[in-house]
């Protein structure tokens, strides 16, 4: 019986020594060498959108918000207690590839990749008949568009384009709308454009079901954010 016992408790051991060993060896083992971490930038998920680095001290109505969309389309988010009422988007055109453009700002004596102080009252009062003439190709196209779209259903109407700031910049406030025959709006769209010198600026929102980015999808609450959007593009850091 004595034997038996023995045996069993050899057994035993030979089981738990190796489990031992794996747990209490390692305590008494020469510290490993611990390499340093780098430390891992997470990348800002509206990095890329230009309204990050170009939005200013921004007003908005009580309970309102404004901030750079998520991710890298051109996108200004407008919401409200955690629901989102419209987008303003702005797009960006390079001078060097702009060949309309670049002929209107030589018909005002503005030769393109000249040096100009954006802030001169010279260049300003230059720039501005291209800016217009810019405008006015914007509401012959859309004119053109809406009546093959509309025919007769839709009153187009457009308006006068206004000399305003955007940033530090030169620019004009347009825009249209289409009114119903029967009454009641069919589309409203609101517009600034601007130029540094080497780029053209074009800054919209509106109330379009036709429209898939930079709108608002109420006309009620383009209304009320009509007058802090013309704020907001004054305040504008442009030119970067």
């Amino acid at each position: 019986m004595l034997r038996l016992y023995h045996l069993l408790l050899g057994s035993i051991l030979l089981v738990l020594i190796p489990l031992g060993a794996k747990f209490v060896l390692p305590q008494f083992s020469p510290p490993k060498e611990v390499k340093s971490l780098a430390v891992v930038k997470l990348p800002n998920p509206n990095e890329g959108n230009i309204w990050q680095k170009i939005l200013g001290n921004a007003t908005t109505p009580t309970n309102w918000q404004v901030a750079a969309c998520k991710g890298n389309a051109p996108l200004l988010c407008v919401s409200s207690r955690g629901e989102l009422l419209g987008t303003v988007e702005i797009n960006v055109y390079p001078l060097a590839n702009n060949e309309d453009f670049q002929k209107k700002l030589l018909a005002t004596g503005i030769a393109p990749g000249s040096q100009v102080d954006y802030q001169s009252s010279k260049y300003q009062t230059q720039v501005l008949p291209a800016l217009k003439a810019w405008v006015a190709d914007h509401y012959a196209a859309f004119a053109k568009d809406r009546q093959g779209k509309y025919g007769k259903q839709i009153t187009f109407l457009t308006y006068p384009p206004q000399p305003v700031p955007v940033g530090k910049l030169q620019g004009i406030r347009y825009g249209f709308a289409g009114l119903k025959q029967q009454g009641g709006v069919q589309e409203q769209h609101i517009g600034h454009v601007a130029f540094d010198g080497t780029k053209l600026y074009v800054i919209t929102t509106a109330f379009d079901t036709g429209t898939q980015t930079g709108k608002f999808d109420k006309l009620e609450n383009l209304a009320i954010f009509q007058p802090y959007l013309y704020a907001i593009a004054a305040d504008l850091h442009l030119p970067q």
